[in-house]
């Protein structure tokens, strides 16, 4: 297929030579009059059999067609671009052509009346025969290029493995308009060159073989079905591919779509995201299911990476009705306009609010009553924190409490908070108000359960570390760098993170708002960090780019309040386990109801009024684990 697209791209870019245009003419030409002489003979013309007569017949056709062709120019006429105008060009050649065989039969007396027919007829055949071929190479061209263009389209491809997802998706993709199968991949050298489902087995021990394969097949892409596959792949056949530019695909198991046979399967490039990922979570479907079916559900912070995808996932629980609350007007939007197009059925209720204002709170939960309360409304970046520290009190403390209230007053069953892993011995004001939110929804749900504060609600907190492609993360931040060119910004050649993707994180919520975790903080399994350094020249090479060649990596430091290493989430030492291996429950320290109450009290004052020294000494005499790294607010720290 690439050697047909070679092709192409030559005859795309070069045209048929004059001297070959003006010896086809030529021959077509002769031949033309060449016929004339044979249909009069087998007419029974008598002077077709006058030898002088056939000589000076051919002989004038040659001369007349070479001199009128040169005179007149017709093999600088492009042929795919023949035109009416080139038409009579070609038909005052052939009447040239013409009146040229007339003379010369003249001058020879060799003029007979059957001649002027002849030449007549000689003239017409000339014009439609140039005419006609160059149509019919013109069809042929296009067809040509009609074929190469839909083979080009129809990428060829192997799908990796053998098991019975991938003999199932090799099946499916042979009637594909974009895909040609091509053969599959197999782990087990002993069945290569064997065939599997009508598909050859190969098998790539090295980057030689795969590249050797990849020149004879003429191979485009490698699709894989499954994430594990891919875990195991990424640093072996999975870095052969970018290095060769071969696409590395991804498409979905087969049982996550429908059983019709002409449905198209959403293949999709291999992200950085599925080779950071883990196996897949597994959770209880049924239970999540059956504790949000029919409820209302309220999500604060819908907008954000985290609500919105809490409110896909909720949407196909089949909640009695969903209620997003959100400040961003224009992700808003987006999320309606989504939430419309994929679940028509569900019914949802856009509310444009802040959890900073109270009454407008009030209005949501006394018009809609929701019965589950998801708070992911919140601000996220560290430096901007840093630099803003009023703002973090004001949104993440303040508003976390005013949601929490609300709970309380309207008799909400249960509310599940999103924190962070940066709430784990602070160094930065983000992670201090995450620490504070959970502080007071902690210990709020406690002075219920002792019945020391009137309500029926219940709190559940979670923690987790970074999200996968989440609003000004740093992977869409790496993507956009290497598509403008780079350079790529690295703070640190050391630092790390801990990272989970976000229907993962938002998986491990739903579960952990499930099973008996009230009134306590989860923590989710992050798996193994992951080198900022590594991630940032990965996403490179799976760009088709080489890291410090084509796409320069620049290391600008750690930035305000920012650690090199993340705390561990889920250490056995410091933690207790549930019924999810995933999920585990925090040991904290835990605070008295009233003393919760007064601190944000006092931080909510502090903060309105901007007096920042005095909130963050505030902030540290509360939480005194938070001591602040790179930061001015170090000067605040207990010596």
């Amino acid at each position: 297929m690439l050697g047909l697209g070679k092709n192409l791209d030559k005859f795309s870019t070069r045209f048929l030579s004059r001297r070959k245009v003006f010896l086809m003419d030529l021959v077509i030409s002769i031949i033309v009059s060449v016929t004339v002489a044979v249909f009069a003979f087998l007419l029974d013309v008598r002077l077709v059999t006058d030898r002088t007569f056939d000589c000076i017949w051919g002989f004038s056709a040659l001369i007349g067609s070479a001199l009128m062709f040169a005179l007149l120019k017709t093999n600088i006429i492009i042929i795919r671009h023949f035109s009416f105008k080139d038409t009579l060009l070609l038909g005052v050649a052939s009447v040239g052509k013409g009146l040229f065989m007339l003379l010369a039969l003249l001058l020879f007396g060799k003029m007979y009346p059957v001649v002027v027919a002849m030449l007549v007829i000689d003239c017409a055949l000339t014009v439609l025969a140039l005419c006609s071929v160059r149509l019919l190479m013109i069809y042929v061209f296009d067809a040509y290029k009609t074929k190469v263009r839909d083979l080009q389209k129809r990428g060829r491809v192997l799908v990796y493995g053998t098991n019975d997802k991938a003999i199932a998706t090799a099946t499916r993709l042979r009637g594909s308009k974009r895909y040609e199968m091509v053969g599959v991949i197999s782990k087990d050298p002993k069945i290569l060159h064997t065939l599997i489902a009508d598909q050859r087995v190969y098998h790539f021990d090295d980057r030689d073989e795969l590249e050797k394969t990849v020149r004879n097949l003429s191979l485009r892409g490698i699709i894989f079905t499954t994430e594990s596959d891919v875990l195991a792949e990424q640093n072996r056949l999975i870095r052969y591919c970018t290095e060769l530019g071969v696409k590395v695909l991804i498409a979905p198991a087969v049982d996550e779509v429908s059983g019709n046979p002409t449905e198209q399967l959403r293949i999709r490039k291999i992200k950085i995201e599925d080779l950071l990922g883990r196996e897949e979570i597994k959770i209880n479907l049924e239970a999540i299911q059956a504790n949000f079916k029919g409820k209302v559900v309220l999500v604060t912070g819908c907008a954000g990476s985290i609500g919105a995808e809490l409110c896909r996932q909720l949407a196909g629980f089949g909640v009695g009705r969903l209620v997003l609350f959100d400040n961003a007007e224009t992700p808003m939007h987006n999320l309606r306009l989504e939430l419309e197009e994929q679940f028509p059925g569900l019914d949802f209720v856009p509310v444009i609010g802040d959890v900073r204002m109270p009454p407008r709170l009030d209005f949501a939960f006394r018009t809609y009553r929701p019965q589950v309360v998801f708070h992911a409304a919140a601000y996220k970046h560290v430096p901007l924190m840093e630099e803003n520290p009023c703002e973090a009190v004001l949104v993440n403390v303040a508003g976390s409490r005013n949601v929490a209230d609300k709970c309380i007053e309207y008799g909400v069953e249960k509310m599940v908070m999103i924190s962070t892993d940066k709430a784990v011995n602070p160094t930065n004001i983000m992670g201090c108000t995450k620490r504070l939110a959970e502080i007071y929804v902690q210990s709020l749900g406690k002075a219920i359960a002792a019945g020391k504060v009137a309500g029926k609600t219940q709190f559940v907190t979670t923690r987790f570390g970074n999200v996968l492609g989440s609003n000004g993360s740093v992977i869409p931040r790496f993507r956009e760098q290497i598509e403008r060119g780079g350079p790529v910004t690295v703070t640190d050649p050391n630092i790390t993170r801990y990272f989970m993707t976000i229907p993962e994180a938002c998986r491990l919520v739903m579960e952990a708002a499930t099973i008996p975790t009230e009134n306590r903080i989860c923590v989710f399994d992050m798996g193994q960090p992951v080198k900022i350094d590594t991630l940032a020249r990965r996403m490179i090479e799976l760009a088709g780019l080489v890291p410090d060649q084509d796409i320069e990596i620049v290391y600008t430091g750690l930035r305000p309040g920012e650690k090199l290493y993340e705390e561990v989430l889920s250490k056995k030492e410091n933690t207790d386990s549930t019924s999810h291996d995933r999920i585990r429950i925090a040991r904290v320290r835990e605070y008295e109801y009233a003393d919760a109450v007064k601190a944000v009290d006092e931080l909510e004052v502090l903060s309105r009024e901007v007096r920042i020294p005095e909130m963050v000494k505030k902030m540290k005499e509360v939480v005194p684990e938070y001591i602040s790294n790179n930061s001015r607010f170090e000067a605040y720290d207990k010596k």
